[in-house]
């Protein structure tokens, strides 16, 4: 293992600079609070909506039911894919 010496002012200036960064996106994050990523939902929102729950949803896309976008860990859906996949999925009443 590497052991590195760095001055006490120069680990205080990098903690102080975290600290803006991690103020900064707080705010940003705030200001998002309740509001939809145009038109992209996360799962929660996917469940919410179709009154699902995260295994459902997880079922899902592992059968190619829904199409999805994975960035890292988060898992992101377009709307208009949620749409399209209800509409591919209607099923006229029996009469």
């Amino acid at each position: 293992m590497e052991v590195l010496i760095i001055q006490k002012e120069v680990l205080e200036e990098m903690a102080a600079k975290f600290n803006r960064f991690t103020e900064r996106v707080g705010a940003l994050l705030a200001k998002l609070d309740g509001k939809s990523l145009n038109g992209w939902m996360d799962n929660q929102e996917v469940c919410r909506q179709l009154n699902i729950s995260p295994r459902t949803l997880q079922t899902l896309r592992d059968n190619g039911m829904i199409a999805y976008y994975q960035l890292g860990g988060k898992i992101l859906y377009k709307e208009s894919d949620i749409e399209r996949m209800l509409v591919a999925n209607y099923r006229e009443a029996f009469k």
